[in-house]
Parts: structure tokens; C-alpha cells; sequence
């Protein structure tokens, strides 16, 4: 282990024990969606939409929260900075899953894993040196391009999301039961890209420890969406949604870019 030279103020033993608990729940609910199909998801609605996210959970969203765990480990600023977008990556996943679910005992482990997400990111953000960090990378990473794309995409989402309740509630529009959980993270969650967006555009301090995390979550959660698309149609039976992955792949790869500038930035300032 060499956090020699990160910028932390506290021992991060805690947060390594409880992520490793957050990583053995979610590949146990993930596992379990896949091996008790019927019984954990018994409508074919819930199993279009979850079965194959339970395999994208357990090979991006579980391998980018070890990775992230392992980077810090070796004392990699990057690791650092990933690592609450990691679990903000699966904050976001379970999220939809808990909103799902019918209340029953299966419903217990996503709302753990909510809880732990929530409770772990605040963690891990009262542990860093956040002036060291906004000193280490000011000026190397492109602080108003990846701002001005977090605040551009958790705008766009948030206003669908709003836009798609006021649709509901005055008959315009009907919310099927796959949206819904989709709608309510999108909610709960995108206002922190616009936050961190803004903080990161203005250069605040606390913008340059956000704006790693939650580039690498929403690219990850683009990358999970277009493996989902792909998944799908072999899991599930459904047709491949070739408008829907085209027309993500393209929005991808506008969070991609800044996400890749900014990485190289703090991975340079490693250097």
C-alpha cells in the first residue's frame, strides 16, 4: 500500500473496507438476477430491463470500482478521483433497481448499496486535501470544456426527466414501468453533474475533485448503456434498438473527449 503521496487528511482504511463490501454485495445481487431469473424478476418488463444490466454490473461496474480501489492503493492520484465515480456509477445503477423493485426481502440489498454509495462518496471527499488537489491540477486539465459538458448533459437530463413527469401528470404522455426507475436516478443524480459542472467551470476547488468522478461515471454509464443495447437482444429476446445505441454512441464520445483530456491532465501531473 503507498498513500504516501496523495492528498488525504485521514486514513482510508474504512473506505477500502466498506467499498469491498459494496463490491461483494452488488456481484451477489448481480449474480443472483442472473441464476434466479423467475424468481427475482417476474414479469418480463423487469427482466428486459435488468438481466442484462446485472451483467454489465458485473463486468464494468464491478471491475471500474476495484480498478479504482487498486489504483489508490498504489498511490495513484487518478485512482483517488475515480473512485467516487465508481460509486457513483453504482449509486446511479441501484437507484433504478430500488425504485423497481416490488418491497420485498430481495429490495433490501439495492437500498443497502444506495445507502453505502451515498454514505462512501461524502466518505471519501471528507478524506481528500482538496487545495492540494485544485493546486496539483489548475491548469492542467481542461477546467471549462469538461465543465461546460457536465452542466450541457446533467442539464439535458434533468430537463427530460422534468419534462417527461409534467408530460405524465397532465396525460400527454405515459411512463411506462422501464422509464420510470431510469427517470427517478436521472433525477436524483444528473443535478450533481450540473453542480460539479458549474464549481469546475468557475474553478473552484472542489470542482477539480468532483470533475474526475463524474466524467468517469458518465462515461462508463454511456459505455454500460451500449453494452446493455448489445446484451439485450441475446438475453432477453429483444430487438436491437440500432436508433437508440447510435444516437448514444455519438453522445458518448462528447463525454469521452473531456473525460480523456482531464484523465491525462491528473495522470501527467503524477508524471
Amino acid at each position: 500500500m503507498n498513500i504516501s503521496t496523495l492528498p488525504v487528511t485521514r486514513n482510508l482504511s474504512q473506505s477500502y473496507t466498506l467499498s469491498l463490501i459494496v463490491a461483494l454485495l452488488m456481484a451477489g445481487v448481480s449474480l443472483a438476477g442472473l441464476l434466479l431469473q423467475s424468481s427475482l424478476y417476474p414479469t418480463e418488463a423487469l427482466r428486459r430491463s435488468f438481466i442484462s444490466n446485472d451483467v454489465v454490473n458485473l463486468f464494468i461496474g464491478l471491475p471500474i470500482l476495484l480498478g479504482s480501489m487498486w489504483l489508490t492503493w498504489r498511490g495513484k492520484l487518478v485512482g483517488l478521483l475515480f473512485w467516487p465515480g465508481a460509486l457513483f456509477y453504482v449509486l446511479y445503477n441501484y437507484i433504478a433497481y430500488t425504485v423497481a423493485m416490488p418491497f420485498s426481502l430481495q429490495f433490501v440489498p439495492y437500498l443497502a448499496l444506495v445507502a453505502l454509495s451515498v454514505y462512501m462518496i461524502i466518505g471519501l471527499f471528507s478524506r481528500m486535501d482538496v487545495a492540494t488537489i485544485q493546486q496539483r491540477l489548475s491548469g492542467a486539465v481542461p477546467e471549462r470544456f469538461a465543465g461546460g459538458v457536465l452542466i450541457g448533459f446533467g442539464a439535458l437530463f434533468l430537463l427530460r426527466g422534468i419534462g417527461q413527469i409534467l408530460g405524465s401528470l397532465t396525460g400527454q404522455a405515459a411512463l411506462t414501468g422501464p422509464e420510470l426507475p431510469v427517470l427517478v436516478a436521472d433525477l436524483l443524480t444528473t443535478p450533481a453533474w450540473v453542480i460539479g459542472g458549474i464549481m469546475l467551470w468557475r474553478r473552484q476547488a472542489f470542482g477539480y475533485v468532483t470533475g474526475t468522478g463524474l466524467l468517469f461515471q458518465a462515461s462508463m454509464l454511456f459505455v454500460g448503456l451500449l453494452a446493455f443495447f448489445v446484451l439485450q437482444p441475446f438475453l432477453t429476446a429483444t430487438p436491437f434498438p440500432v436508433e437508440d445505441f447510435v444516437v448514444i454512441f455519438f453522445m458518448s464520445l462528447i463525454c469521452f473527449i473531456p473525460f480523456a483530456l482531464f484523465a491525462r491532465g491528473v495522470i501527467s501531473k503524477e508524471k
